[in-house]
């Protein structure tokens, strides 16, 4: 699963790199801050493409929340729905089946754009954090889908089952973010693609070359320490994990 994310790529560099425009210059000092690790559980705001403003990048809540909720609601259904995994991710094996989901899969898919993510590996029932990103240090695009609460974007990541490389990192749950290659984001969002299209570039594995993937600090997981700061993606070796 994805519950644990890096964006630290300034707000000039995604509209770059997306070709797209923040939404408002009101919110650039806001997100041009690095976050070095953000705790989905704490569901935090982030920069997303919606599909039905595609040219745009725009705030969004991680943690998709029913469109039938009001504002005023989405605090209390994060406290319930936290036993569910909060709406941080969304298996896309159910996109067309889940009544969250299928709602947004054809008219409400968004790109969320990161510097990296997190994932636990489990070794002698203890957990090690890895940092993926990309090897060439550029933003990658994970797919998800959203709903709209009166003004408020709300957002899930996809996953799927892991490709053999997460597969050696997540071993356990063996999942892994949906990843989209740069010429796929343009038909992510295209509103005029089938189910079938869709599915298609969700089976589409990311190319493990370009990605790269170390061990980092367990202070990840824990609760008493601040871990958002720059050395959480610093690599840490952890001698017991050599074989991996």
């Amino acid at each position: 699963m994805c519950f644990h994310t890096s964006t630290i790529h300034k707000t000039k560099k995604l509209e770059e790199h997306f070709k797209v425009n923040l939404s408002s210059e009101t919110i650039r000092p806001i997100f041009d801050k690095p976050n070095y690790h953000l705790n989905g559980f704490a569901h935090p705001n982030m920069l997303v493409i919606p599909q039905e403003k595609s040219d745009v990048l725009a705030p969004g809540v991680w943690g998709i929340v029913p469109s039938n909720k009001k504002s005023s609601e989405i605090k209390d259904y994060y406290k319930e729905a936290v036993k569910y995994g909060g709406g941080l991710n969304a298996r896309s094996e159910k996109l067309f089946q889940h009544y969250l989901y299928r709602e947004s899969a054809l008219t409400r898919r968004c790109v969320i754009p990161v510097t990296g993510f997190f994932e636990p590996h489990e070794h002698n029932k203890k957990k090690y954090p890895f940092y993926i990103q990309g090897k060439d240090h550029q933003p990658l695009g994970l797919a998800g889908v959203y709903s709209v609460i009166d003004t408020y974007i709300t957002f899930t990541i996809l996953t799927k089952a892991a490709s053999p490389f997460f597969e050696k990192i997540h071993n356990v749950k063996k999942r892994q973010p949906v990843i989209l290659d740069e010429d796929q984001i343009e038909h992510w969002l295209d509103g005029d693609i089938s189910q079938d299209d869709v599915k298609d570039i969700i089976h589409n594995n990311y190319s493990e070359s370009k990605l790269q993937a170390y061990t980092v600090s367990k202070d990840l997981f824990s609760p008493k320490v601040d871990s958002n700061v720059e050395r959480i993606i610093e690599m840490v070796n952890y001698p017991e994990l050599s074989g991996i």
